[in-house]
């Protein structure tokens, strides 16, 4: 049984037209007969679960809204991106490319995830914060102001990322060449996300020591830390 249809009442979007959605039956806190927002498509709204497309908010493209997701207020949606799980979508937020926002995740404010970029969890990208590339916000992340996370950076656990003097991402260290990301957490520490590794700075050098011993990857890694503590004073 479906659970919206389209309505006759449009906008358009990229050249395309969307199409305000109406509810054919109660679901989640949406009751029969109220209108949603705009999609171009019944493939981009789930008609199962309770996700929905409120207010003014648009979804186009190949983009899909499902599970118990929701996107409201002016919030776009389009490309390939996915919005799902109990995410939300919100304000003027925009989430487009090949993104991914699910789990418990919030985008708002004028927030733009793009790119293959990941938000998942319960973190939170807002004010004007970007995440694009390759990059990924997890855990109980926040990722807000004027900060933008980009490339392979990983973004996890507790992090507080405000502007791009609260993160920094380097790549190619290691044995497998990865990317190590450091950054401010809520309580004024630094945590590191290397691999599997997700701990403060003062562990990551203890597991560097540990795993690497007195090797050249060893001296680089612990040579990074000391750079990263200097980067990040307790005192800003």
């Amino acid at each position: 049984m479906k659970k919206f249809e389209l309505t006759s009442e449009f906008v358009t979007f990229l050249g395309k037209k969307l199409f305000r959605i109406k509810a054919l039956v109660s679901f989640g806190d949406v009751k029969e007969g109220e209108l949603g927002g705009f999609v171009e498509k019944e493939e981009n709204l789930d008609q199962s679960g309770n996700a929905w497309v409120y207010g003014n908010a648009w979804v186009s493209g190949d983009a899909w809204v499902c599970g118990n997701a929701r996107v409201s207020g002016n919030a776009w949606v389009y490309g390939n991106a996915r919005v799902s799980g109990n995410a939300w979508v919100y304000g003027n937020a925009r989430v487009y490319g090949n993104a991914w926002v699910y789990g418990d995740a919030r985008v708002y404010g004028n927030a733009r995830v793009c790119g293959n970029a990941w938000v998942y969890g319960n973190a939170w990208v807002y004010g004007n914060a970007r995440v694009c590339g390759n990059a990924r916000v997890s855990g109980n992340a926040w990722v807000c102001g004027d900060a933008q996370v980009y490339g392979d950076a990983w973004v996890y656990g507790d992090a507080w990322v405000q502007n791009c003097r609260d993160y920094s991402a380097t790549s190619c260290f290691g044995s497998e060449n990865r990317t190590t990301t450091f950054f401010r957490t809520k309580d004024g520490g630094i945590s590191v996300r290397c691999g599997c590794f997700y701990g403060t700075l003062n562990e990551f050098r203890e597991k560097v020591k540990e795993r690497h011993g007195d090797s050249r990857t060893a001296k680089e890694y612990l040579m990074l830390a000391d750079l990263m503590e200097f980067r990040f004073p307790k005192d800003e």
